[in-house]
């Protein structure tokens, strides 16, 4: 064999992290069933030298030996009570060498004949990697006579190798956590977590609205249309279910939180089933809140169905179109609000508990402005959606030039705060809100970068929620809610405090977290809102392809793919967690599931964009012109000094 004993050292000791003994099936759960495998493919062909399929492999099998033959089982040093069963399957190729074995750990390396030996190193802790004869790396190959490739490549290569099994182990474990009904996928569970019990399963074996977005885009990206077309019409038909709590139901329009495919008996007949959809409207909700995001997700997934697949047929049937404006109305309603906001209860989104976001979110806004953008984009133009449309641009434009003006903070808006007068009454108030100096906390005064802002939680009469919140400023950059200099702001805010939004784990749900008595008085005192932990100071995953899409938006995506970086260090070891607890997130979230769903489907979309750029595009919503002539119109003219009377008959942007 010519084997470079370059090789030898890289692939035996340089990257213990990689390949390590002490991580051998690191992971694999002692319940968890892996269908991993390596694939070994030869650097001109397809056709794979060895295939090997184990399930059910204790996580404590440290050691594996290698192979005696394609016909050979594993074996080796690992007791019974440690390896519960593994079942191999090996189909060898024409030209496929067989596989030495010997005792002790193990390292793979390679000859110029696609052969594979053992020489004494470690174990592959990773259980699917693919490499090619001469292991080309960095536009190099590892040459025969022992030269390296240039400085860092191997290691780029490792981390290379390592990231693609990462993506096949999401795929594999995105695609068994789909649903069925009627034969057809039709969504995907909350969490797969063998973990759990019966009793500990809750609504996770469930399929949520806003959860499926990630999944639904991965699909997409990766050209799986069909769940997501399924997802779309079926959701669409559960709009119109009856909807009613202790005799009350809301308005027309609203989408479930989630649904379930349950199996009954056929009524008349106890011996034949069917199968049924069971929604949850809020109803059965922990807390009993509505979920306002769901219809404002559907909208945007609709959108990004649309242009992904070239399907036009599914937005122009009448039942979707009936079901946008059904949200549309139930979202423009007029009410006893003076804000173009729109006015929700604490725990409607995201953050479905109890945490000090009720009133004027910015999430909720955010994704109003981006559902709104989209509807208009969709909607097909006939007479009776005149109103309708009208009614859209004008709460398009005052719902930006709101946000934009009283949201935003950084240094210079924080100094005009503390120096703000109280109890102004006029319509020239310069402190509209009433807002108090004191409400300024000591943590933002040190916090806020000289360099950088962001968009504010919530505004309400004498309240300011100076929160950071992830999501909704994340996604004021997708869809053009944020100016350009206030979203390259927001990313540059980002980098600034990255130790504190993104450090072991991207990425923070919100900064601060609540504690003490503000803990106490804002949450009630919730025992999964403690401080650092889920909603409040939490660590979330799923938060990556949003991330994506923001940077890719401005032209910035190195941010993005810094971050997915760090989480796969990780967050398969981990076992995809749903979040994170501790300021720093260095723990597995203590009431966390395992497997969560979206957390795979996350980092999946975040992967798929940043390898293809473009295809963020089907997120992305861009100001067009005409609004943006209306909102030059609506800064430049004073509103505060307009004459008052009665409404002008005139078709204009009201703000």
């Amino acid at each position: 064999m010519a084997t470079s004993e370059a090789v030898l050292q890289v692939l035996g000791g340089s990257l213990p992290s990689l390949f390590g003994s002490d991580n051998s099936f690191r992971k694999l759960g002692s319940s968890h069933t892996s269908r991993s495998f390596i694939r070994i493919r030869k650097k001109r062909g397809s056709k794979c030298v060895n295939f090997l399929n184990c399930s059910n492999i204790s996580y404590r099998a440290i050691r594996v030996d290698c192979f005696q033959s394609t016909r050979q089982s594993v074996h080796g040093d690992i007791a019974h009570s440690n390896l519960r069963s593994v079942n191999c399957k090996c189909q060898q190729a024409d030209s496929a060498s067989s596989v030495a074995s010997g005792k002790g750990n193990r390292s793979w390396i390679i000859d110029n004949d696609q052969s594979f030996d053992t020489v004494p190193g470690n174990t592959p802790s990773l259980m699917q990697f693919e490499t090619v004869r001469g292991l080309k790396v960095g536009g190099e190959d590892f040459q025969s006579n022992g030269s390296l490739p240039p400085n860092g490549s191997v290691e780029d290569t490792l981390n290379r190798i390592a990231g693609n099994s990462i993506e096949d182990e999401a795929w594999e474990l995105l695609r068994e956590s789909m649903v069925y009904y009627c034969g057809s996928p039709v969504g995907t569970i909350a969490a797969k977590d063998p973990t759990s019990s019966t009793n500990d399963v809750l609504n996770y074996d469930q399929v949520f609205i806003r959860d499926f977005i990630p999944s639904g885009i991965a699909f997409l990206l990766k050209g799986e249309y069909e769940i997501v077309r399924n997802f779309i019409l079926h959701t669409l038909q559960l709009q119109s279910w009856e909807k009613t709590m202790d005799c009350h139901s809301p308005g027309q329009g609203l989408m479930p939180a989630s649904f379930k495919v349950r199996t009954v008996p056929l009524d008349g007949d106890d011996s034949a089933t069917e199968e049924v959809l069971d929604p949850d409207f809020g109803e059965a909700a922990i807390g009993r809140v509505a979920p306002v995001d769901s219809g404002l997700w559907w909208i945007i997934l609709l959108r990004a169905y649309g242009k992904s697949s070239g399907d036009l047929s599914v937005q122009e049937r009448i039942d979707v179109q009936t079901g946008i404006k059904m949200i549309l109305r139930l979202c423009l309603a007029d009410g006893f609000d003076m804000f173009p906001t729109l006015l929700v209860t604490d725990g409607s989104c995201m953050i479905d508990r109890r945490m000090g976001i009720h009133g004027h979110p910015l999430e909720i806004q955010a994704l109003f402005h981006s559902a709104l953008l989209c509807a208009r984009e969709m909607l097909t133009p006939e007479d009776g959606s005149a109103d309708l449309i009208r009614a859209l641009n004008n709460r398009l434009v005052a719902l930006s030039f709101h946000i934009r003006k009283y949201y935003w903070i950084d240094m210079k808006k924080l100094n005009e705060i503390y120096r703000y007068q109280t109890e102004e009454y006029s319509y020239d108030a310069v402190n509209k809100f009433n807002i108090y100096p004191d409400q300024i906390s000591p943590w933002l005064v040190d916090w806020m970068p000289s360099k950088g802002g962001y968009l504010i939680g919530n505004l309400q009469p004498a309240h300011m929620d100076f929160r950071f919140f992830s999501l909704g400023n994340l996604w004021s950059i997708v869809c053009s809610l944020a100016t350009d200099d206030q979203s390259h702001a927001i990313l540059d805010l980002i980098e600034a405090k990255w130790t504190d939004l993104v450090a072991d784990m991207p990425f923070k749900i919100c900064y601060p977290a609540l504690e003490g008595q503000e803990w106490k008085i804002i949450t009630g005192c919730d025992p999964k809102n403690t401080p650092w932990s889920y909603h409040n100071g939490g660590a979330w995953p799923t938060l990556l392809w949003q991330l994506a899409v923001a940077s890719i938006k401005m032209n910035r995506p190195e941010i993005a793919a810094k971050a997915v970086e760090v989480a796969e260090k990780r967050i398969s070891r981990d076992k995809w967690p749903e979040y994170y607890d501790t300021k720093k997130a260095r723990f597995i979230g203590k009431q966390a599931r395992l497997f969560q769903t979206w957390s795979i489907a996350g980092y999946l979309v975040a992967k798929l964009l940043l390898a293809n750029p473009s295809s963020a595009n089907i997120l992305i919503s861009q100001e067009d012109s005409e609004l943006l002539n209306a909102f030059s119109c609506a800064i430049s003219s004073n509103p505060r000094r307009k004459k008052r009377g009665p409404k002008s008959p005139q078709k204009t942007y009201i703000v």
